[in-house]
């Protein structure tokens, strides 16, 4: 259990005791709990067996410090687990439609016992809800609406809530007895945007035949289970609390190889493998790579060896999608895919001036640590009243302070000289409805990065959105596009748009295409990425920061960009400080 994931069983007890109509005094308890624990640069599940270290945190008393203890133990809280028996487990799954909060998910309840998605798809089509308060046609049509957009998404996880399960497991699985090796395959190992499931390989002598029993029992004790599925002598399959179904697989060591091969490509790629392993006169599955004629082993340790004897280079996990890869292995003509460590700085990050948690100097101390050579500030304008958005005065008073903050770093005694470290003026300026930005020209000429975004009107027919966004490309001070399709990964779709329109006139103007490594954006997809490449356009790609804890998500977006086979040189942000401010569109 990590800090997100013990907040987040917080904020959920939260939200039952506010449907349960509790007392507001715990449920802000609750809420500021959350807050301090995702706030905390503490690990809580290192914190648990000394309580009196958890006291430490701000708003955290002695009984909130045993529902941590609770929820790193159990992953659960003992409160939230009374609340949802009273109710159903499916309330919480209310919650995730867009608008639905405990006060209305209170009303449902008191009104019709409604405490699942299936129950108030039925009362809405019944007519049972009809002339309940806030309950009016266009907000059942609403609510319809939010249902059938949340069913398209049904049974799919955001990457990061994968990868979240999946480190949890491993740690837990790589502490039995007799397991060497723990590996995720599947969706997550290809760095799909999401999964619908969790696929895991263990090794070791606790997986060999015969000595399966102690280990399959063990798995099947983990706390974070909420229903078993299956359970045999090779392979466990259940359930987790959050619903996402894992699928364990004990494995003896020398069939690994095999086995990450077939449980990590997508079907299509296992199919073209497996009838190239046929015309070669060798058959492929989860166990070995073998000779037709007589069944012998050609090679099943390693990945490596079973793509060798096929006559093709090893192949990335990212693009294992039938996409060409296969005949680019053939050819040896596998780009050398971009890797975390190419890249030398993030251009897409918030403060406490609007939204974000931490001052200048803590992005920039936190960017530094991570290896980072530069980072641009790019807080809101104004047009984003509800993120305290700047205007033109507190703009430039902000650019003042970026500046100092860049000068002292660059001038600090203990900085290598031939690491200076640059914190670039910047700002994502509001893309408005007529295409025009939120901040005159005056002010957007005193920063370096200027990223123009769309935050709001995303419903907008695809024609206006086209030339809204092409106006704003217009203007010679925008030097990146960010969020260049506004979608949030299974709550909101793209907005309307021409996007090779945009995409060609960006390529055209010098102006690059931000990808947003946030995991619940990965925007642009790894489709419209290859889409941007081929009409010409240059890549950045930045995490969207709010916090210094979120720089450290830039690997899910640099998983997008190589399964869009994006290269090195083909990302300005892999560039020293001074090339990437010489690549980027000149400003006037």
């Amino acid at each position: 259990m990590n800090n997100p994931s013990v907040a987040r069983l917080l904020e959920e007890t939260a939200d039952l005791l506010e449907i349960d109509g509790g007392d507001s005094f715990r449920i802000r308890s609750y809420r500021r709990a959350a807050e301090a624990v995702e706030q905390s640069t503490a690990a809580i599940a290192e914190l648990v067996e000394t309580p009196e270290r958890l006291l430490e945190i701000p708003g955290i008393g002695k009984g909130m410090a045993a529902n941590l203890q609770a929820a790193v133990r159990t992953q659960s809280i003992p409160l939230r687990d009374e609340l949802l028996a009273r109710y159903s487990p499916q309330i919480l799954e209310l919650m995730k439609l867009p608008g639905m909060g405990p006060k209305t998910v209170r009303l449902l309840w008191d009104a019709a016992q409604i405490a699942s998605i299936d129950a108030l798809e039925a009362a809405i089509r019944s007519g049972a809800l009809s002339g309940l308060p806030r309950m009016g046609e266009k907000q059942l049509a609403k609510l319809q609406k939010g249902i059938d957009d949340y069913r398209k998404s049904s049974g799919r996880f955001r990457i990061d809530h994968v990868e979240e399960a999946w480190l949890a497991l491993r740690s837990f699985l790589a502490a039995q007895p007799g397991v060497e090796t723990v590996t995720a395959a599947g969706s997550l190992r290809r760095g799909r945007e999401t999964a619908g499931d969790l696929d895991i390989l263990v090794t070791g002598s606790a997986c060999e035949p015969g000595a399966t029993t102690a280990l399959v029992e063990s798995v099947a004790a983990y706390p974070g289970i909420r229903d078993l599925i299956a359970r045999g002598e090779n392979k466990i399959s259940f359930y987790l609390h959050n619903s996402l179904q894992v699928d364990v697989r004990l494995l003896p060591a020398v069939s690994r190889g095999a086995a990450l091969q077939y449980f990590t490509g997508s079907k299509m790629h296992n199919v073209a493998l497996r009838q190239r392993a046929l015309r070669m006169g060798y058959t492929l599955n989860e166990w070995a790579l073998a000779r037709v004629d007589d069944g012998s082993v050609v090679a099943s340790e390693t990945e490596e060896a079973i793509y060798a004897a096929l006559e093709l280079d090893w192949i990335p996990p990212e693009l294992r999608e039938n996409l060409g890869e296969l005949e680019a292995a053939q050819t040896h003509s596998l780009p050398r895919l971009i890797t975390l460590e190419d890249l030398r700085g993030d251009l897409h990050m918030h403060t406490h001036a609007t939204d974000g948690h931490n001052s200048i100097h803590e992005m920039a101390e936190a960017a530094c640590a991570r290896g980072y050579s530069y980072i641009a500030i790019t807080d809101h304008s104004k047009n984003l009243a509800m993120t305290n958005g700047l205007n033109e005065e507190r703009a430039l008073e902000h650019v003042a302070r970026i500046r100092a903050v860049d000068h002292a770093l660059g001038h600090a005694p203990n900085l290598d000289a031939n690491r200076r470290f640059r914190v670039f003026t910047g700002i994502e300026v509001d893309i408005l409805a007529d295409g025009s930005l939120d901040l005159p020209d005056a002010v957007l000429a005193e920063m370096e990065i200027v990223i123009a975004s769309v935050h709001t009107g995303l419903q907008m027919p695809r024609e206006a959105m086209t030339e809204r966004i092409l106006r704003a490309i217009e203007n010679p001070y925008v030097r990146i596009l960010g969020h260049g399709t506004g979608r949030l990964l299974l709550r909101r779709e793209p907005y309307e748009l021409d996007l090779p329109a945009v995409l060609r006139r960006c390529a055209e103007l010098g102006v690059a295409i931000e990808h947003n490594a946030a995991p619940e954006r990965l925007d642009l997809c790894d489709r419209d990425l290859r889409l941007a490449l081929e009409l010409g356009c240059r890549l950045v790609i930045n995490t969207d920061a709010h916090d210094t804890r979120h720089l450290d998500k830039m690997h899910f977006g640099i998983r997008q960009l190589r399964r869009a086979w994006v290269t090195r040189e083909q990302v300005l942000n892999t560039l020293t400080a001074e090339e990437l401010l010489a690549a980027l569109r000149p400003r006037n």
